[in-house]
């Protein structure tokens, strides 16, 4: 029989290679990505033209809180500011009327106050609502969904006769109380939602555990439905911050005004200011965008992916 003839080099080559050598593989090779197609073109060019018609308001915003008194009176107008008056930012806290500072603050703290309320309250109905079965629990959910169509307005001398038998006219409180009203429903619907789609299973081995309903709600519910909670927490701190009719109507005081009432104060019969009311209008959009810089990201579904094995 014919034997195989068998190359030197390599035999040579396998006979010097230990047993355990690591196996080392090739690096794969970078692809330069292809030409854009048309579509993506296409889609790129809107996506941009959109973001630029949303903040075309802002830069206008900014252009005017920029400009020198005179200049804001000339005609025709200009878009870019001869002088740049940086120092507009800065003289607005010093004002007294409106006082930009104390509205900024009263505005946190209603804000802030109006959300945990909306949330202390809504999650453990949400909760009960998204675990628990009963007679017109549906009509319930219904009713929640319904309150959400009535606007402020429409109610407004209801909320006032309500706060004067209640002897929370000009106060912080009733603002956080009708705050957390109106937002209540929102916060109850989405973490409803949220609840429900956590499955049962994980919550039975907490208690396995020894894990009580409280500590399974606190250590395994609520860390799955952050990004529900977080949804609640930002509409509800937004339609806060951006109370106005209510906050006009209930409060009167100087010391408990917003800082959505405040703005308005700058241009009256008496003066007109547009370049304090455009710069306290920027000032008003920062602790929204803080708030989302903080919790985006939370903002994440799927986190129960893999939790229940089938």
């Amino acid at each position: 029989m014919s034997r195989t003839a068998v190359n030197p080099r390599k035999a040579a080559h396998r006979k010097a290679a230990p047993r355990n050598a690591p196996h080392i593989k090739a690096a794969p090779r970078r692809t330069r990505p292809g030409p854009m197609n048309l579509r993506t073109v296409l889609l790129t060019a809107v996506g941009w033209l959109v973001a630029l018609a949303f903040l075309a308001p802002y830069a206008h915003m900014l252009l005017t809180a920029l400009k020198p008194t005179p200049e804001l009176m000339k005609s025709p107008p200009s878009y870019l500011p001869s002088e740049w008056e940086w120092s507009n930012f800065t003289h607005i806290w010093s004002l007294t009327d409106p006082r930009v500072a104390d509205a900024l603050m009263f505005s946190l703290y209603v804000a802030g106050a109006s959300t945990l309320l909306a949330l202390a309250v809504g999650m453990p109905a949400a909760y009960y609502t998204a675990r628990h079965r009963f007679r017109g629990r549906g009509a319930f959910l219904l009713l929640v969904l319904v309150t959400q169509m009535f606007a402020p307005t429409a109610l407004l001398v209801g909320i006032y006769r309500e706060m004067v038998s209640l002897d929370l006219t000009d106060t912080a409180e009733g603002l956080i109380l009708v705050n957390a009203a109106f937002n209540l429903p929102f916060c109850v619907w989405i973490l409803n939602a949220y609840f429900a789609s956590i499955p049962r299973e994980l919550e039975e081995a907490a208690w396995l555990d020894g894990t009580g309903r409280l500590g399974s709600l606190t250590r395994v519910v609520l860390p799955l439905a952050m990004p529900g909670v977080v949804t609640a927490l930002v509409y509800t701190f937004i339609s806060a911050w951006n109370e106005y009719v209510v906050a006009l109507t209930v409060t009167s005081s100087g010391d408990r005004m917003t800082l959505t009432k405040a703005i308005p104060g700058f241009v009256t019969s008496y003066h007109e200011q547009w370049q304090y009311l455009f710069a306290t209008s920027l000032v008003a959009i920062v602790p929204v965008v803080v708030l989302f810089v903080f919790v985006e990201r939370h903002l994440v579904a799927g986190l129960t992916a893999g939790g229940v094995r089938g």
